[in-house]
């Protein structure tokens, strides 16, 4: 190996056929699995056919996105702290989901996010706004994961070469978007629990090693850390990641706000719990994806720090100013110097559960916008289609929605992808969680006030996010040579979250009190199966 930093060729040899045989085992799965063509549940749902277990295991693996890994892993290890509580975030996120979404999203729904929106305000302009909004929700995060396929293969297997890195960005963008269209829901979830198994087993293999080296003590493993970071004690406090900005302490709350309240809202986590078949094993499996989550969360905080301790936070930055191969030099480090086979292939298992991640999670995040699209406007805007039909239409969407974002992943693979992540988070936290809150729990609420919160939210995200030190004003940022950063703020959380909301309450308060008066007749005649599951009807 070249140092800590470095992969030996034996190492980037093993990884690439370890690549090529994932993919192709797993497109094989998509084909042997895939949907009957006239068969809208199996292609849609699965028929709510897996166990609380697979469910569970395959909602955390939407849900731990690649973002996830080499995003907090890299925050972890240059931030200290502030990672550790960005990971935590990202569980409360999914644990607030659990207990106060669930299961009326569930009941209320039946394909997509439209079907548990429009449940109580049935119309095309209710479908069509959330198919816009899961859209864009979607989009910049599924840029940031082929962008960084591209990067993370080129990074493994030694590519300098910037057209070998376009290539690897179409190459697996093609890969995914046959996952969505052959196998449906039932594919692709059989993709996100193969990916979250490998994911967290090798990780909790990697996170021993690393504690072995500090002879199973985190406080040594920490304060080694903390020695390491250049940053000294400010390393294992709040406020390192946010240091320079006019509030960091307010900016770090918002953020974390930002996350906890966007998170889970993302329309391909939200369509995991129609896969369900009952309110009690949408219980039962989200108590699995938490629970595989929280693991998620230890595996990283121990993988970040340990690659801090043994390598240097300077040696990170220098890989990567955002620190996303941090999780990967953090596994190598494990090792020490001298590599075993053993230890180099556990070592391509690591990098191969880290591939498979980016997969998954753009395959699951196609299929939600492929769905949304092909159900909430195509299918909606006909009395009756035929099944066979919308099936074809849904794959369709797949190429329609996988192939300009493969265009544009190419374009945006140089530049700082933080932003993009962070605007997917400010969506979900400003229009669709406000939408979901006030659907499921708010009588009165009336479809202007929706239409209302889905637009005012994400309209106030897209006003503020050029604003942000995010996009200009830093030499991380997405533009670092311009400085137009008037919002001194990293996420537009604190002003778009509260507005998202207010648009609802105001667009419900504006529509009169008939309107109000006749929305809570058409609540409370559904209120019994929306929030306790009495009767789950078709779209």
């Amino acid at each position: 190996m070249n140092g800590f930093t470095g992969f030996s060729g034996s190492a980037q040899t093993m990884s690439l056929v370890a690549f090529s045989a994932v993919a192709t085992v797993t497109l094989l799965l998509c084909v042997m699995t895939g949907p009957d063509r006239d068969d809208l549940d199996e292609f849609y749902t699965g028929y709510g056919s897996l166990s609380p277990m697979r469910n569970g295991l395959a909602i955390a693996g939407d849900y731990i996105s690649a973002a996830s890994v080499l995003g907090t892993g890299g925050v972890i290890a240059l931030c200290g702290y502030d990672g550790v509580v960005l990971a935590l975030s990202t569980a409360l996120s999914l644990m607030l989901m659990m207990f106060l979404l669930a299961e009326p999203l569930r009941n209320a729904g039946r394909f997509t996010m439209g079907d548990a929106l429009a449940r109580r305000m049935p119309g095309r302009c209710v479908r069509v706004t959330a198919c816009a909004v899961t859209i864009a929700a979607l989009l910049p995060l599924m840029l940031v994961q082929l962008a960084g396929a591209g990067q993370l293969m080129a990074f493994i297997l030694g590519f300098s070469n910037e057209s070998l890195q376009t290539g690897c960005v179409i190459g697996l963008g093609a890969l995914m978007i046959s996952y969505a269209a052959i196998g449906g829901m039932k594919g692709t979830a059989l993709i996100q629990i193969l990916k979250i198994v490998m994911l967290l087993g090798s990780g909790a293999l990697i996170a021993v090693l690393i504690l072995r080296r500090f002879d199973w003590d985190p406080g040594a493993l920490f304060d080694t850390a903390a020695r390491q970071s250049g940053a000294g004690t400010a390393f294992l406090h709040s406020g390192l990641q946010f240091a320079g900005g006019a509030a960091p302490r307010l900016d770090m709350i918002t953020s974390e706000l930002t996350i906890v309240v966007g998170g889970a809202c993302l329309p391909h986590i939200t369509m995991r719990t129609y896969t369900a078949s009952s309110a009690r094993q949408v219980r039962r499996s989200m108590s699995w994806a938490v629970s595989s989550v929280a693991l998620f969360v230890l595996v990283v905080t121990v993988v970040g720090f340990g690659a801090t301790a043994l390598i240097g936070r300077a040696a990170i930055a220098a890989a990567d100013p955002q620190g996303n191969t941090a999780y990967l030099l953090g596994s190598r480090a494990a090792f020490g110097t001298d590599v075993s086979a053993a230890e180099t292939f556990l070592f391509t298992t690591v990098t191969t559960a880290i591939f498979l991640t980016l997969l998954a999670s753009v395959a699951g995040m196609i299929l939600a916008c492929a769905n949304s699209l092909a159900h909430d406007v195509f299918a909606a805007g006909v009395r009756e289609m035929p099944a066979r039909r919308e099936m074809t239409l849904a794959r369709l969407s797949a190429l329609a929605i996988g192939a300009p974002t493969i265009v544009l992943a190419t374009l945006v693979q140089h530049r700082s992808l933080q932003p993009l992540v962070t605007l997917s988070f400010c969506l979900g936290a400003s229009a669709i969680a406000p939408a979901l809150v006030y659907s499921l729990f708010w009588r009165r609420y009336t479809r202007t006030g929706l239409i209302c919160t889905l637009i005012g939210g994400s309209l106030a995200v897209l006003l503020l996010m050029p604003g942000t030190n995010l996009v200009s004003g830093s030499p991380v940022s997405a533009f670092p040579e311009a400085d137009f950063n008037w919002f001194p703020f990293t996420t537009t959380g604190i002003v778009s979250i509260p507005a998202g909301f207010l648009f609802g309450w105001l667009g419900t308060v504006g529509s009169g009190r008939s309107k109000a008066e006749e929305q809570r007749r058409q609540y409370e005649a559904v209120e019994g199966w929306i929030l306790a599951g009495a009767v789950r009807k078709g779209s």
